[in-house]
């Protein structure tokens, strides 16, 4: 099996972060087709993606996708088998240590006390007889004795070890390089299929809009449209003002990031349980990137009224009073958006100072240099020099830095408050246009 030891960059994460939706949005504005063919580009895409699972196909409706599913599932079996005998080696070639290591240290002690003993005999016979010397001489004799004595029993009970130790030890590493095969031929035929579909997906691709009807849309599906029952609405609909635009701006942007979720935990599952390589970024990339989210969402919630909320009265109630009601309870929000955003600076501030910084914005937020000094010293090299640390990292392996995350938390919260002097805005305009 090929390894697949992959680590990400920093840079290609926050470069994902940035460019992926940037991409996804501006698809998605694109004018909608008004007959639905299958396409070439999403092929591809799902061949790379889930090719092992002949997902390719089930997209084109083609059963052949079956195909890969039993193989891609012995792949599974096998590794699974070869975890369980490579720990059956570890656990085996353990206990091997342990009896060699018995053995090299017990010989060299027998050997010594051997080699001791006749003197410490001749030692105990010269002496005078109820000396100190002659009971020193005969505790000397009586202990490279019991030295002799006991390490012989240890060497043999390791060298019993040894040879029982020796057909299950080889029976586990002939399970290991079995299953290990299993997976290997396995995956190179899955392989094989995925590069032969890869040729073969433009035939396949004209082939499957051949066998479409001229009208894609059922009967049924055209008087849900027309009855507009499952047609979702714009959400442009709620912004009246450059806040409430920039907030469903950043909603939008940061929707599409549990797109990237799904590739990279694919990527995770398919590397630890394929490949029997799994990652040491992942699982942290991805619960930053959703706390990122959560913070940078929260006005875009605020605003299309998509947070939880208690509304058995509220509901009920007229325009105006609704707007009362929420110009009462904004003093609430808006304690709580302000203690956001003061204590969002101050971990923000305290991350970029971490004593372990020592490019120029550190050296400014410990205090250490003035803003215009931090301006006038600025240069490439404070983004390029990789001896240049500006401020927190993670603990783990992948040691990706966290000032930046507590820098969006502040970016949440001011979007926060914004939409909260927004919607306060609107409120007041209700009560003094009087509407009902």
């Amino acid at each position: 099996m090929p390894d697949l030891s992959f680590t990400l960059p920093h840079w290609l994460y926050w470069v994902g972060l940035i460019v992926f939706p940037l991409i996804a949005m501006s698809l998605a504005r694109r004018p909608k087709v008004q007959r639905k063919t299958y396409s070439l580009p999403l092929g591809y895409m799902i061949l790379v993606t889930g090719g092992m699972l002949g997902l390719h196909r089930f997209y084109l409706k083609n059963l052949l996708g079956f195909i890969f599913l039993p193989i891609f599932l012995a792949i599974l079996f096998a590794n699974g088998q070869g975890q369980e005998a490579r720990t059956e080696v570890s656990n085996y070639a353990n206990e091997e240590r342990v009896a060699l290591r018995t053995l090299e240290r017990e010989e060299e002690r027998v050997s010594e006390a051997r080699s001791e003993i006749a003197g410490y005999r001749a030692d105990f016979e010269a002496a005078e007889e109820g000396s100190f010397q002659k009971r020193a001489a005969e505790r000397r004799v009586e202990r490279a004795e019991r030295t002799i004595e006991q390490g012989q029993a240890r060497i043999d009970e390791a060298g019993v070890a040894l040879t029982e130790l020796e057909a299950p030890l080889s029976a586990a590493r002939g399970d290991r390089l079995f299953w290990n095969q299993v997976a290997d031929y396995a995956f190179y035929l899955l392989l094989a299929l995925i590069l032969l579909d890869a040729l073969l997906l433009p035939r396949l691709v004209s082939k499957a809009n051949a066998q479409l009807p001229d009208d894609t849309l059922s009967e049924n599906d055209r008087k849900l449209q027309e009855a507009g029952i499952g047609v979702m609405e714009d959400d442009a609909r709620y912004a009246s003002n450059w806040i409430d635009r920039l907030c469903l701006y950043a909603g939008e942007f940061t929707a599409y990031w549990a797109v990237i979720a799904v590739f990279v935990y694919y990527f995770e599952v398919i590397s630890r349980y394929v490949f029997n390589a799994p990652t040491n970024w992942a699982h942290e990339a991805m619960y930053l990137m959703f706390g990122m989210q959560y913070l940078i969402a929260g006005s875009y919630a605020m605003l299309t009224e998509q947070h939880v909320r208690v509304d058995i009265f509220y509901a009920e109630l007229s325009t105006r009073r609704k707007a009362v009601v929420d110009l009462l309870t904004s003093i609430f929000f808006f304690i709580f958006a302000g203690t956001l955003l003061a204590t969002s600076y101050i971990f923000a501030m305290d991350a970029i100072a971490v004593p372990s910084g020592n490019g120029l914005i550190s050296s400014w937020a410990r205090g250490e240099i003035a803003t215009t000094e931090m301006l006038s010293g600025w240069s490439l090299s404070q983004w390029t020099d990789p001896n240049i640390r500006w401020g927190e990292i993670s603990f783990n392996e992948w040691e990706v830095p966290l000032w930046p995350m507590k820098w969006v938390m502040v970016v949440g919260a001011v979007l926060l408050v914004l939409q909260g002097v927004s919607k306060l805005s609107k409120d007041v305009r209700t009560l003094v246009r009087g509407e009902a």
